[in-house]
């Protein structure tokens, strides 16, 4: 199994005939991403070719929804529009909206994961390199070649580490990796998914990535010490960080003794989860729970 991507989902693509949406469209459809349309009203009605598939392009999510069965929207369109074309994904009832998009206003993503919740519509995102499904589907820009199908569930807050620890455990393979995305409101949290990691049958240990900034990691080791059976393994960005000052991430800021790296290692390895203090550590204490050396 997996989680929230599997192979039957049917992926339309909101930008498609952008820059970045013709290229993570062409890489997604290479890894056997059931692709099945775009959304640009301006060019509605024709196709795209890519390789050996040519993709058509719908007016809006709900006609291309309606023509391919789509259950899923991944969003490729300038910070203007997000607003705009996830509440239209929302509207139209897709079931999953993946945002990719970066520097989205944060008052427009309280906006739009409002709406999408009360539509029953999950985002994942902004600012995220989406989710993939070894072997089944990649939505977003996660390199597919990097990983196989395996036993690990990785939910991270940062796309680079991501694709490390992915890379990191490439031949012990994973059910479904997740990148939330590092702004301050995302559609789908750390807790999200180790409650979905929880009930797939096919994740037997789960990786969460956080870094720091806001209080994510605290609340998540809380779940897990009340909620999740499942070994997991967990990895902190941001020991050296400066005080009150942004790295990388919107939502990457620490203030006085709140958000720091070791504040959050502290709450998860109290619920005992076991954190690696670099990405290579972080991979071998995973691999050692999983082999029964953990």
């Amino acid at each position: 199994m997996a989680i929230h991507l599997t192979k039957e989902s049917k992926i339309l693509v909101q930008g498609m005939t952008g820059g970045e949406g013709m290229k993570h469209t062409r890489r997604m459809l290479a890894a056997g991403t059931d692709v099945v349309g775009g959304v640009n009203p301006r060019k509605a009605g024709r196709t795209v070719d890519f390789d050996d598939r040519a993709v058509p392009v719908f007016g809006s999510v709900a006609e291309g929804m309606a023509e391919t069965g789509a259950d899923v929207t991944v969003v490729f369109v300038p910070p203007a529009f997000a607003k705009a074309a996830v509440t239209e994904a929302a509207d139209a009832g897709i079931g999953l909206a993946v945002v990719i998009t970066e520097g989205i206003p944060v008052h427009d993503t309280v906006a739009f994961t409002t709406h999408a919740a009360h539509r029953g519509t999950r985002v994942i995102g902004p600012n995220c390199p989406g989710l993939i499904t070894p072997g089944q589907a990649n939505a977003g820009i996660i390199p597919a070649d990097i990983a196989k199908p395996g036993r690990i569930g990785l939910v991270s807050k940062s796309g680079t580490l991501t694709y490390q620890l992915m890379y990191e455990l490439r031949d012990t393979g994973f059910s479904t990796c997740v990148g939330i995305g590092g702004d301050p409101v995302v559609g789908t949290t750390h807790i999200d998914c180790l409650a979905a990691f929880q009930d797939d049958p096919d994740t037997e240990l789960i990786v969460l990535i956080g870094e720091i900034g806001g209080d994510a990691e605290e609340r998540a080791a809380a779940y897990i010490r009340d909620h999740v059976t499942k070994p997991v393994v967990g990895y902190i960005a941001g020991f050296t960080a400066p005080e009150g000052k942004t790295m990388g991430h919107a939502g990457a800021i620490v203030s006085g003794s709140t958000g720091t790296a070791r504040a959050k290692q502290e709450a998860l390895e109290a619920v005992g989860v076991r954190v690696g203090d670099t990405p290579t550590r972080t991979a071998r204490l995973a691999q050692a729970v999983l082999d029964g050396g953990g």
